[in-house]
């Protein structure tokens, strides 16, 4: 399967796989949200798309396009073309400058990088049907208070990757009782003791629990019980960063 990226612009913004490291997170004792594997893929699930310049954006609370104001961090002949006010009500645009292309029935998730946080302005996500339309997408932030922020060169805007477009609507939602499935009800149970026995250790300063610091079943893929994971259990993302198409 190829993503395929097509430059509409001049200053066009680097595409890179997701990166896992999160300045919040490296704040934390030991860095621990990193023991986090569901938080580690989502933060690599998908490809970054890095600002070709630093800038600022400050809004003053007001409706119309003037209520935003943009500034480059350095002069830029094509700061304009990247960000914009375009849809008023202190939305900030930033253009992709491709036009990507997904094969038939794909389509793409469009939002900000997933738990990057920046306090004042939010990402806008949408769904964009890549598979057919002959045009790019933009990437929409929107304040959520009157101020000032800034975007650093090389930060990520957008997060982009791509979505069984049309398999989505095949999928129903079953809520059923897990005691209708006895081997999964064991399982289940069996993890809730392994943590809570894991957890009173290691409040008690068991040496042993404290020297592991945390329980390491789900990043090996198994279960308490030592039920090993399929195959396609993923600690780690390995995507590809995009590469010139050859001629002819």
């Amino acid at each position: 399967m190829e993503l395929e990226c097509y430059p509409t612009s001049n200053r066009l913004p680097e595409i890179v796989p997701g990166r896992q490291s999160r300045a919040w997170m490296d704040h934390f004792m030991e860095r621990h949200p990193y023991r986090c594997l569901p938080l580690s893929m989502a933060n690599t699930s998908g490809w970054e798309l890095l600002c070709p310049m630093g800038f600022t954006a400050e809004w003053d609370g007001g409706i119309y396009q003037e209520s935003i104001k943009l500034t480059p961090d350095v002069p830029h002949p094509d700061f304009h073309e990247f960000a914009k006010s375009h849809f008023s009500h202190g939305v900030l645009t930033l253009h992709a400058g491709y036009l990507f292309k997904t094969p038939p029935g794909w389509s793409m998730w469009v939002m900000g990088s997933p738990n990057h946080i920046k306090d004042g302005i939010q990402p806008l996500a949408g769904v964009v049907e890549t598979y057919w339309l002959p045009f790019p997408f933009t990437m929409n932030w929107r304040f959520t208070r009157p101020g000032m922020i800034s975007f650093k060169k090389g930060e990520p805007f957008d997060f982009i990757y791509p979505l069984p477009h049309e398999k989505m609507d095949e999928i129903e939602p079953i809520v059923k009782s897990i005691h209708d499935d006895p081997d999964l009800k064991q399982q289940y149970e069996a993890w809730g003791q392994s943590r809570t026995n894991f957890l009173d250790r290691l409040h008690q300063n068991d040496a042993e629990a404290v020297k592991h610091g945390w329980q390491r079943d789900y990043f090996r893929g198994r279960t308490p019980e030592g039920h090993v994971a399929p195959d396609g259990h993923i600690n780690r993302r390995r995507l590809k960063t995009p590469r010139k198409a050859e001629k002819g």
